[in-house]
């Protein structure tokens, strides 16, 4: 019997919601330089050309030179300085796109991926309809054409999550959250915990959603995500706090709704955590 199917990221990008905003359409020729800003991620498409792609000695997880010859999206999730070095030739294309992530490098979906993914357009099905309807919209001026561009760039950056979630190992995801909603056991859990993180959250509860014994659950879950179930939930219930907290929402109603006994329940999380309470958090987040 075949297992039902569930849908592994609405309930995170309804909760941690993801912003595009086109700055370039056309041909690149030189150097184009793209620094590092808080809180803000990269994709471009190029359509035509080709590209040198540069990173600093710094960044050594990723490659100082890489040669781009066709049609490929190039995601960076986080703040990472690079450039493109294109010849002068007629022909190229290119729609780049600034992405705002909610909370920034607290976002579980931020934290996930790798701090680049390169893909040839052709590995993503589906992936076509949605790039020429982009490329339509930044062809010429038409109202409402940036608002229109800005939303088909959020649905090939749904599409390519997609993507990434189906084929973790060829983008060279780590263990984690990506992985995890991977293994269509742990899928099913880790949606009901996105969902509702309030609940009573048992590891027999949790095993029962993935269909699996406890010891079997937690040792899969362990070796897949690289941390407990136990420590995922608090983690994930830790960064919805972090986002209400930062909406101006009370301690004792966060504490309510993500379901601990009371305020100093979940200021001890904070504490154990991230060794200040959520007032301290919240005070140094406004400083930063």
């Amino acid at each position: 019997m075949s297992q039902p199917t569930i849908d592994r990221l609405s309930s995170l990008l309804e909760r941690f919601k993801v912003r595009a905003r086109l700055f370039h359409q056309g041909p690149l020729c030189g150097i184009s330089r793209f620094p590092a800003e808080p809180g803000r991620g990269f994709l471009h498409v190029m359509r035509r050309g080709e590209l040198e792609l540069r990173h600093g000695a710094k960044h050594s997880e990723l490659p100082r030179r890489l040669l781009i010859t066709e049609p490929t999206l190039l995601f960076y999730p986080r703040p990472l300085a690079h450039q493109f070095r294109n010849p002068p030739e007629d022909g190229s294309d290119f729609v780049c796109a600034e992405l705002e992530f909610d909370g920034a490098a607290l976002n579980p979906l931020v934290r996930a991926l790798p701090p680049l993914v390169v893909l040839p357009l052709a590995r993503v099905e589906g992936l076509g309809l949605s790039l020429q309807l982009l490329f339509s919209e930044t062809e010429r001026l038409r109202c409402g054409q940036r608002l229109l561009a800005d939303r088909l760039f959020e649905v090939v950056l749904i599409q390519l999550l997609r993507w990434l979630i189906d084929h973790p190992a060829e983008a060279g995801v780590q263990p984690g959250l990506i992985t995890g909603l991977a293994d269509p056991r742990l899928a099913r859990a880790l949606v009901a915990l996105h969902e509702a993180p309030g609940e009573a959250w048992s590891l027999a509860a949790m095993a029962e959603r993935a269909g699996m014994s406890r010891s079997a659950f937690a040792a899969h879950f362990k070796a897949v995500l690289a941390q407990t179930p136990a420590h995922y939930l608090a983690d994930w219930r830790l960064t919805l706090a972090q986002s209400r907290l930062r909406q101006g929402r009370p301690v004792k109603q966060i504490a309510d709704e993500l379901g601990y006994a009371s305020a100093s329940a979940l200021s001890r999380l904070f504490s154990q955590r991230l060794g200040r309470s959520p007032r301290q958090w919240l005070d140094g987040q406004a400083a930063v």
